[in-house]
């Protein structure tokens, strides 16, 4: 399928609705045993590939770059090329969750703290007990070690979700997916502390207010310098449109 892209600060965003991407594009590729890398990216990604071009150049590997942000979709208007929403990562994982379980699918869950990632996997197998757990392992490695690489490999997972935070679960990704036959590629960021129940997500007005970036800062001040971040892209997208 054709794929419909807004340029933001040259990142190529997909701009369709998530269950059109879903069911036009991510399922199919499952379905197939395709190879397919998702990274979802909000304003301080897209910063960090405009201050690093290696880290640019991994995001832009991706089959699928996803509007991750309430700035993303925002930007897309001010540059009179509207984006149709913004698809949260953590949305789409549940949804690709759902879909191994239905079908299933097998996944390997990659990153976070030791602790986390074991209460990640017994929420996972409690919620989608249907789904294939390929395995898993936590985030505290090099992502040179070909031992964690030749694990999950041999597991001959579906899906491959990678929650080491950025650049490193995109450089984990690029460097190491040649390596594998099939799979459905993700970075996840903290989407595994959120589902381990160690992370509260913001409540859905929140949300529907686009406000989960302001009940994060609340929550989480140290986020303080992420949110400049967001400012200073949202500042770049209005100074290059005047």
């Amino acid at each position: 399928m054709d794929k419909k892209l807004v340029k933001l600060m040259d990142i190529p965003f997909i701009n369709i609705a998530k269950k059109d991407l879903l069911n036009n594009n991510l399922y199919p590729s499952l379905d197939k045993r395709q190879k397919c890398y998702v990274v979802t990216a909000n304003p301080e990604i897209v910063m960090k590939t405009r201050e690093d071009a290696s880290y640019k150049k991994m995001v832009k590997k991706a089959d699928y770059i996803v509007p991750d942000g309430a700035g993303i979709v925002m930007a897309s208007k001010l540059q009179k090329e509207p984006i149709q929403e913004r698809v949260a990562g953590y949305d789409l994982m549940l949804d690709l969750l759902a879909y191994a379980d239905k079908h299933g699918l097998s996944c390997y869950f990659l990153g976070a703290k030791e602790h986390v990632n074991e209460k990640l996997v017994s929420k996972v197998k409690e919620k989608y007990p249907d789904l294939t757990l390929a395995g898993h392992h936590h985030g505290y490695f090099s992502i040179d070690d070909p031992s964690i690489v030749n694990d999950v490999a041999n597991s001959n997972p579906d899906l491959i979700f990678v929650a080491l935070g950025s650049p490193r679960q995109e450089a984990w990704i690029t460097q190491h997916m040649d390596k594998f036959t099939k799979g459905l590629f993700m970075g996840v960021g903290g989407s595994f502390d959120v589902l381990a129940g160690e992370v509260k997500r913001a409540p859905e007005g929140w949300i529907n207010l686009n406000l989960e970036w302001l009940y994060r800062l609340l929550k989480q001040p140290f986020r303080w310098r992420r949110i400049l971040k967001a400012v200073e892209f949202m500042v770049r997208i209005f100074l290059k449109k005047k």
